[in-house]
């Protein structure tokens, strides 16, 4: 049996020493992968793969992100501009997206969670909080190896084998 996938963590902090704090928390509880950066705005490039030379891992494409764990006080684009631009986009809005703070402010929590956050966290972070990660992750869709084939409703489907009563749909005959 082989060894469960890295969950890769997208982690957004301004502040160099909570960064490495939350790189290091990662690290230390294992089955992690984490993508740091310094802005809500590079979160985006990494998201999107706009700036792929300046990053490890770039695009959605390329490289799934499982969570991303933002600092809700950053400038230019804050913790809780990320988690709006990130649920409005079709293509990101099922990634998890928690927030983290060191201020305990209920209005800013419920308008995180109101907004889909998964979750809020308050700094310092511990070891528990980062472990708590995994359960906001969604499991990957089985990939159907069925390809694009549907099967037809029974009430459409005749109950005889008689291929005479089958249904024709546009003008093309179900066989």
């Amino acid at each position: 049996m082989g060894e469960a996938p890295l969950i890769h963590v997208l982690a957004v902090d301004d502040c160099p020493i909570d960064r490495k704090i939350v790189e290091k928390l990662l690290i230390k509880a294992s089955s992690f992968k984490v993508t740091a950066v310094d802005s809500g705005k590079k979160a985006l490039e990494v998201l999107l793969g706009l700036n792929e030379e300046d990053v490890e891992c770039p695009g959605v494409n390329d490289c799934r992100i499982d969570v991303i764990l933002t600092d809700y006080c950053m400038p230019e684009m804050s913790g809780h501009d990320l988690l709006k631009v990130v649920k409005e986009h079709n293509c990101l809005k099922s990634i998890p997206v928690v927030v983290m703070s060191s201020e305990k402010e209920p209005q800013r929590i419920s308008g995180c969670i109101a907004m889909g956050a998964e979750d809020f966290i308050l700094k310092p972070l511990h070891l528990r909080d980062i472990q708590g990660l995994r359960n906001h992750v969604k499991p990957m869709a089985p990939i159907s190896k069925t390809g694009t084939k549907r099967k037809m409703p029974h009430d459409v489907m005749p109950d005889t084998n008689d291929s005479e009563r089958r249904p024709c749909f546009t003008g093309v005959a179900v066989a």
